[in-house]
């Protein structure tokens, strides 16, 4: 019994060193090997949408932008838990019905909470 268990620390650390020194060795050792390396000035520049930048590269974006975005990952994820739930419905009962009521309450808890102190107001 003793064997098996030493025999799976050894393969767990085999697989530890493995999955540190791969990728240090593609990137850093075989990478430069196999790209090639010719530098062009077109190559070198920034690329924007194939314009030209122009202006400071240091713009400060409104904080609303982020709040939406967190918004809508919220209600994408509960579009994602709500669909197999749908599909399954008549298979899990009324318990999970429950269960989903309670999750969609406290969602709609947070809409409210973001509609009050309005941060869906965009001026």
């Amino acid at each position: 019994m003793d064997q098996i268990y030493g025999n799976s620390y050894l393969s767990m650390a085999i697989f530890l060193l493995l999955g540190i020194a791969l990728p240090f060795l593609t990137i850093w050792l075989i990478g430069p090997i196999l790209r090639p390396n010719n530098p062009t000035k077109e190559k070198l520049t920034t690329y924007e949408s194939g314009i030209e930048p122009t202006g400071d590269a240091m713009v400060q974006f409104n904080v609303r932008y982020y709040l939406f975005a967190l918004l809508f990952v919220v209600f994408d994820v509960e579009t994602v838990f709500l669909y197999p739930w749908a599909v399954a419905f008549n298979k899990l009962g009324l318990f999970s019905l429950i269960e989903m009521t309670i999750f969609i309450f406290m969602l709609v808890i947070g809409l409210a909470y973001a509609w009050k102190k309005k941060v869906l107001k965009w001026d």
